[in-house]
Order: structure tokens, then C-alpha cells, then sequence
């Protein structure tokens, strides 16, 4: 792998973290998590952010905290779901490394967050078609991806070999 980043977008759910992880660990590199270090920066967690900020304010952070954490050399970096919404974080990931999208079905987000209380886009009774209304809206978005990968019904493992392999196979020239 070269010296640039790869950025993994999705929706919620899709599996960026747990991926990112394994992904990262399997190339030797660092693992950031934007979210993570939202919640670093700001002292507050998502939940409370979009509370007490408004989604609007949450986005201006994602923003920054994508150009504040990207490295110039080799490191994994987990995208908040959202973070493709911003044309200027979607031309930031492109230029300064790899996208990597993994693709979920709405199925598979609504079973996999079932249990989540940290997804503020998803609260309340019409979680459910707020989820499949952003997905559709994002959709073109997440498209505009140098690798996308469908995660339904995969392993974690089975997503990052996949990953692996199409880097080492057609990818290289690009993240040089």
C-alpha cells in the first residue's frame, strides 16, 4: 500500500468500524475513527452533539475533523455515515487517498442497529423509513467511490480480504 489514506464510507451500520479495525491491523497502519475523534475534540458524544447542536454544527465538525485527522502517510480512517452529504469531503477523500464504500441493505442496517441508543438519526418511531429515505438520498454519493463493496451477510473477515484484494489487484496506481 502507499503512503495515502483509505477512507471507508457507508451508512450506519455498514460495518466502517469493524472493518476499519481489521483492515488496518492487516496493512500494518493506523486506525482512526472520524467520530471518535469528534467526540475527542469536542468532549461530547454524538448524541449530545446533535442535541444540544443541530445536525448542521455536528457537520461543520465532521468537516474539520476530516482534514484535522488525515494523514499525509498510511492509515485507515472510519468516515461517519454522513460525511459523504459535504461535496467538499467527498473531493478531500478522493484527492488525499482511497475511498472505500461498503454497501448495506437497509435490512441489514435496521438488524444490526436494533439495539443501538447512539444513532440519533435513527431515534424515535420512523427510524426505520428515515434510514431507507437517507440511504436513497446518499446512495449517488457512497456510488462515487473508488471500490464499493456490498457487506450483506459477509463476515467482517470475509470484507477485508475482499478490500485486500481488489487494492493489491487494481488499486495500487491509484493510492500512489
Amino acid at each position: 500500500m502507499a503512503d495515502r489514506p483509505i477512507f471507508l464510507t457507508g451508512f450506519m451500520g455498514s460495518g466502517k468500524s469493524s472493518v476499519g479495525v481489521q483492515l488496518a491491523a492487516a496493512l500494518g497502519v493506523p486506525y482512526l475513527d472520524l467520530d471518535e475523534e469528534i467526540v475527542k475534540t469536542t468532549g461530547c458524544s454524538i448524541n449530545q452533539l446533535f442535541a444540544s447542536q443541530g445536525e448542521a454544527r455536528f457537520r461543520e465538525y465532521e468537516h474539520q475533523q476530516l482534514q484535522a485527522c488525515t494523514p499525509t502517510a498510511k492509515a485507515v480512517i472510519a468516515t461517519g455515515g454522513g460525511v459523504v452529504i459535504n461535496p467538499e469531503n467527498r473531493r478531500f477523500m478522493r484527492s488525499h487517498g482511497l475511498v472505500v464504500n461498503l454497501q448495506v441493505s437497509l435490512e441489514q442496517v435496521l438488524d444490526r442497529l436494533k439495539h443501538a441508543n447512539d444513532r440519533p438519526l435513527l431515534a424515535g418511531d420512523e427510524g426505520g423509513a428515515r434510514a431507507a429515505a437517507l440511504m436513497q438520498e446518499r446512495e449517488s454519493w457512497y456510488a462515487d467511490a473508488d471500490i464499493r463493496i456490498d457487506t450483506s451477510g459477509k463476515s467482517v473477515e470475509d470484507v477485508v480480504a475482499e478490500i485486500l484484494c481488489l487494492i493489491s489487484a487494481d488499486d495500487q496506481a491509484r493510492l500512489r
